[in-house]
């Protein structure tokens, strides 16, 4: 079993790790950039260590700084959360070569799944439905052309090597095509050094929906069912439910067992997540696999109480899964919130500061709230804004929305903005309540109504 794991990470989910490591006996290793010298995870650790300035680049993203912290204080494993290293294969290869045990897949694993183009080839193989598309590399305007017209406007233009809205176009028609590929080629290449790019049929309407794995190194892999991340604001998740309200049971099931065999076609070790669309006749077609812990990944373990983190451990140390697919049981509804500092009305401009006074929701059955922050601490300017996630569960989706709407009136976060006023109406919206949303929800329908109307 692992004795010691270092942290790569910082805010809500290193804080998350932390409290998993110390619930299993295990000691845990905080790194912090100068500018996180007083974050919570730093104190909550049984050693904290400074790995550099407060520019990622100098710190979180630092692999020889990180390695170097776990070699010298003798941990025996790397959790790297989500973001940062997460996803990076040269630093999964470089703890191997250190002899530390990283947290996640293999670092072959990362990369097969990382180029896009090579993961939708996987999933065809695997017999996992994709999005209608290119079967490769498209090299010339002219030949995203031809397969546009066949399969119809509008279409998505994609990097190979895209990540974070980099090298992604939308295209609605034969005259904008051209531009549009040179223009993503190009930031393609400047962002990941690879210009190589692939093209997608646009499924709209659509919901996004995402299967939640675990696999071990003896070729077992479960799902723990999926969550419906649709509510989303520039391709980022704000609000999260499991399971999907709506499904229809047999679709449940299918995608459940089309995930599992992604999983089962890298031969995938330790948590992973396997991303759908799902158009308005519940086919659904694979978009992507992320191969790490998700920010999501609570209202998970809400509804089948199985501790992914404790899971990730396991299967890291060797040992094989405590679960089968028939252990699962998903149990009542979830919700979750993402609560950032930012001023929606400043079209969510970042607000960083001190935290003046602080109230959690707490007590009561079903409420979670996973958070890094404390009354007095100040929020750096250099990272991700996101600062607590709130997270109810009920017996029924309703339920668990009448508890959200009961921690969020609860909260108070004083000294920064926060985006808790438009999470609140967003739960109250008719068309939420009762589930009626899709991918374009939030920006087409809610936000133009939300946003104060220029004079």
């Amino acid at each position: 079993m692992i004795n010691k794991v270092l942290i790569a990470n910082r805010g809500e989910i290193a804080v998350r790790i932390i409290r998993t490591c110390r619930e299993l006996g295990i000691q845990t290793v905080a790194v912090f950039s100068e500018a996180d010298r007083y974050a919570l995870h730093t104190e909550l650790a049984d050693e904290a260590v400074c790995i550099g300035p407060a520019r990622s680049s100098d710190s979180y993203l630092n692999m020889e700084n990180i390695l170097s912290a776990a070699v010298s204080l003798g941990a025996d494993a790397i959790h790297p959360g989500f973001g940062f290293l997460a996803e990076n294969s040269r630093f999964a290869e470089m703890c191997e070569a250190c002899q530390i045990k990283f947290i996640g897949p293999k670092a072959t694993t990362i990369d097969e799944m990382g180029n896009k183009i090579n993961a939708r080839a996987l999933m065809i193989k695997a017999g996992v439905p994709v999005i209608p598309g290119s079967d490769g590399v498209i090299e010339t305007p002219e030949e995203a052309h031809q397969l546009a017209k066949e399969i119809g406007f509008p279409v998505m233009l994609k990097a190979a090597a895209g990540g974070g809205g980099k090298g992604i176009r939308k295209v609605l028609s034969v005259e904008e095509l051209t531009a549009q590929f040179q223009s993503a080629q190009q930031e393609a290449l400047a962002a990941f050094g690879n210009g190589d790019m692939y093209l997608e049929k646009i499924i709209y309407p659509a919901k996004h929906i995402e299967v939640q794995i675990l696999g071990d190194a003896f070729g077992h892999v479960i799902h723990l069912g999926e969550r419906d991340c649709s509510l989303q604001r520039n391709n980022q998740k704000v609000l999260e439910e499991a399971p999907a309200f709506g499904l229809p049971t047999d679709v449940r099931q299918q995608i459940g067992e089309a995930a599992v065999r992604a999983a089962k076609a890298v031969n995938y070790e330790n948590a992973g997540t396997i991303e759908f669309l799902v158009d308005e006749s519940n086919q659904f077609y694979f978009m992507e696999m992320n191969t790490r812990i998700q920010v999501e990944h609570p209202v998970t373990e809400m509804i089948t109480q199985v501790d992914i983190v404790a899971e990730q451990l396991n299967v890291a140390s060797g040992l094989p899964l405590t679960l089968k697919q028939e252990d699962i049981r998903i149990q009542g509804h979830a919700i979750e919130c993402r609560i950032n500092a930012e001023n929606p009305s400043f079209n969510f401009a970042p607000s960083p500061g001190k935290i003046t006074e602080l109230l959690l929701p707490a007590g009561g059955l079903g409420i979670r709230v996973d958070s890094s922050v404390y009354q007095g601490y100040t929020i750096p300017p250099y990272y991700d804004s996101m600062i607590a996630k709130v997270i109810t569960h009920g017996k029924t989706r309703e339920e668990a929305l009448n508890k959200m709407h009961r921690a969020l009136v609860e909260l108070v976060i004083e000294g920064v903005l926060t985006n808790q006023e438009f999470q609140m109406d967003l739960i109250s919206h008719p068309d939420v309540r009762v589930g009626h949303y899709n991918t374009a929800f939030l920006q087409e329908t809610f936000l133009p109504q939300w946003l104060p109307q220029e004079a």
